[in-house]
């Protein structure tokens, strides 16, 4: 199997950008360094695109291995022929490989190999063939022992029939033929397990839908259903095609032979294939939807890691609650905790007054500017309680202060980390959500890495697919946010520095304990003094560390040390220095130059590649510039919607707070999300909702229903003006 060649194809690239990329990943480079800076050697190609080569690498690699493994079984056992070798090579996936060892695997005791123990071995291939004249009773008579147990005929008869039923369902193109039948024509029903109970799976409880058509998110969520006993589930197949498909090739004329096989078909097929058939299907059914669900869910925890940073503001984090309290935390601009307390604004305690003076006087002492709410249990009542505070400040101090909604998902988990405890040791447990839910919003990358990625809560399903894949996914979509922003060496905390390419959590503590001792880190290549960060780690970390009033101003960019030279030249070139980046009027002037250079000829001049070129110019013209600048800011409100004060025909702007397979949740002020199904995004056809809209997008939406009762907003992103 040529492995690249598969791969450019599949991913519709040149097979030699494949070929350097193994090459690049086999000397141990990390995808982020390889996406930002090996450019040159990949021919551009973008970070989503190289983990899914490395997938499909280390796929197809395994692949190659268990079809070794299985040659060698085969091998072992005699029975290797050119046309198993063929089948083997022709495989392209692992079902297949399976189901081509299928007939060599050692056994469990069957009927089949009872009856072969029996010596009906010769018996069955009689049969099968087809070519005997002999009545098939006299030539049954051959095969009676008593001492193995075949008494009769008859026996004798069914233990060979029992042994062509085998290799009929061990058949691997038999299988093959089956599965491309069964996923072409199957249907898959569901029905209520209990029709008169009420759950969330009512739109399942009479629903059929063709194998081939059904959607990832109604796979997983009728697979679900099924776990938690609300459903039945079958696959109705196309059985009298696949029965005649099996007879076709088998029956070769008309012999005596022929309702013995017959009815071996239909033993084969009800008996051995069927429930293999529907085990598989399930399982490939279930897999693609997997896929599916951490391909939408690391998108859009991409987008929320991403999303636009509030910075220079002091941030009220309000964790809401109903019988604790709600819990408060003051950030100031920095991170830095400045103080925290308790409230009893909301029920049972309704302790509105005294919880407003608090607020009023924190606000007064630490000059507060947001509110950051968390949005789960108690959070509407919060936020009302929250706008009439910032409408009295308004009317009486003549101050403005906002507040947006912030997703507290995992805020809980992270409360209780060994790392919060860590960073808050004096702070109790249900404060620390408060102090994470306004870091969020003051600066989502930094604050988001410390949780788990499958609790940031922006997928669907997502405890219901393979953990291993989605964690694997999950970290590879967080350690490409974070390479894509770059760090600040000397304020970032281990979480964050352990997702820089070529940095584990031992050199990240590291780092941050050679801070502590030693002070502030200088300049990148101080880094290869910090314990266990070697050359290696080094050349992979580099260029996304930056170091701001350092003694280099290119490491506040992302111009890899490799390239200092060349870049201090093309700056030399054109008359300025690297501490002209520093100066604002030089770097405007610098800029306007850099815009008015020939690429290529300025790239064959340095020795250097043309995207290198394009990149380190980019990196020139706005240096230690944070590229979530560019993203939508979270809205800001200092007031409260209620669903009552919706109608029909309303437009409203909102936050997109999820994305899945069937449309958008839009969180646009009121208690619940509004969901935007896809054919309501735009007047064109739509396929993936993700090529729409990410999360964090603001939009504007358009209400086309409320449901008070349900309290359910359906909107639409279509005429919207």
């Amino acid at each position: 199997m040529n492995i690249e060649k598969q791969i450019a194809e599949e991913l519709n690239i040149k097979e030699s950008q494949v070929q350097k990329t193994v090459e690049l990943i086999d000397a141990g480079n990390t995808i982020p360094f390889i996406a930002r800076y090996r450019k040159e050697v990949t021919g551009g190609l973008s970070d989503e695109i190289l983990r899914e080569l490395g997938e499909r690498l280390l796929y197809l690699r395994n692949l190659c291995i268990r079809k070794e493994e299985v040659t060698k079984s085969i091998d072992a056992q005699g029975k290797l022929t050119e046309d198993i070798v063929k089948e083997l090579e022709n495989a392209v996936t692992l079902a297949e490989v399976e189901d081509i060892y299928r007939p060599y695997k050692q056994k469990k005791r069957t009927r089949a190999t009872i009856a072969k123990e029996k010596g009906l071995e010769p018996l069955a291939n009689i049969i099968y063939e087809q070519n005997e004249t002999k009545n098939i009773e006299e030539i049954a008579k051959d095969y009676i022992n008593e001492e193995k147990g075949v008494n009769t005929v008859e026996e004798a008869i069914a233990g060979a029939l029992d042994i062509i039923a085998e290799e009929i369902s061990d058949n691997p193109e038999f299988r093959k033929q089956i599965k491309r039948i069964c996923y072409r024509e199957s249907t898959l029903t569901t029905k209520a397990t209990k029709p008169e109970e009420k759950s969330n799976y009512e739109m399942y409880y009479e629903f059929s839908e063709n194998v081939n058509r059904l959607p990832s998110h109604r796979i997983l969520a009728i697979n679900r259903g099924e776990k938690e006993e609300y459903l039945k589930v079958k696959i109705e197949k196309p059985e009298d095609k696949i029965i005649y498909l099996l007879e076709r090739r088998i029956i070769k004329k008309e012999t005596q032979f022929k309702n013995y096989l017959q009815n071996t078909v239909v033993d084969a097929w009800k008996r051995l294939i069927e429930s293999s058939i529907d085990r598989e299907l399930r399982a490939d059914l279930t897999e693609k939807a997997e896929l599916q669900a951490i391909k939408v869910f690391g998108k859009n925890a991409k987008q929320l890691l991403l999303g636009a940073p509030l910075k220079g503001l002091t941030v009220i984090g309000f964790d809401p609650a109903y019988r604790t309290g709600c819990k408060i935390a003051v950030i100031d601009e920095t991170g830095k905790v400045l103080e925290t307390t308790t409230i009893y604004p909301t029920e049972p305690q309704n302790d509105v007054e005294g919880a407003k003076k608090v607020l009023i006087n924190l606000i007064a002492k630490y000059n507060v500017d947001m509110f950051a709410i968390g949005n789960g249990t108690a959070s509407r009542e919060s936020e009302q309680f929250v706008a009439n505070v910032i409408k009295e400040v308004k009317e009486k101090y003549q101050k403005e202060v906002h507040y947006a909604i912030v997703s507290e998902a995992g805020a809980s988990v992270y409360s209780a980390s060994k790392l919060a405890t860590e960073e808050y040791p004096k702070i109790n447990v249900s404060l620390r959500g408060a102090i994470s839910i306004a870091r969020r919003l003051q600066d989502p990358l930094a604050e988001l890495v410390k949780i788990d990625p499958k609790a940031i809560g922006v997928g669907q399903y997502q405890h219901d697919v393979n953990q291993n894949k989605l964690e694997e996914s999950l970290t590879g979509v967080v350690e490409d946010a974070v390479n894509k922003v770059g760090v600040d060496v000397n304020t970032a905390t281990p979480s964050l520095l352990s997702y820089v390419a070529g940095l584990n959590k031992t050199i990240s503590k590291n780092i941050v304990t050679y801070r502590d001792e030693f002070g502030k880190i200088e300049e990148r290549k101080e880094l290869l003094k910090v314990p266990k960060l070697g050359k290696v780690a080094f050349e992979q970390c580099a260029g996304f560390i930056r170091i701001y009033d350092g003694k280099n101003p290119l490491e506040i960019t992302g111009v890899h040390p490799e390239s200092y030279e060349k870049t201090e030249k093309l700056l030399k070139n054109l008359g300025y220095n690297k501490e002209d980046i520093k100066n604002k009027e030089k770097l405007e002037e610098l800029k306007e130059k850099l815009s008015n250079i020939n690429i290529e000829k300025t790239a064959k001049e340095l020795d250097i590649g043309e995207i290198t070129l394009k990149d380190i110019i980019g990196e020139l013209v706005k240096p230690g510039r944070d590229p979530r600048e560019d993203l939508p800011k979270p809205i800001l409100r200092n007031d409260v919607l209620k669903i009552e004060d919706l109608k029909i025909g309303m437009v409203l702007s909102g936050t997109v707070r999820n994305v899945i397979d069937f449309g958008a949740f839009i969180d646009i002020g009121v208690k619940h999300d509004g969901l935007v199904h896809i054919s309501e995004m735009s007047e064109n056809y739509v396929k993936n909702p993700l090529d729409i809209v990410s999360v964090g997008d603001i939009v504007k939406v358009r209400i086309i229903g409320i449901d008070l009762e349900r309290q359910k907003v359906k909107l639409s992103m279509k005429d919207v003006k």
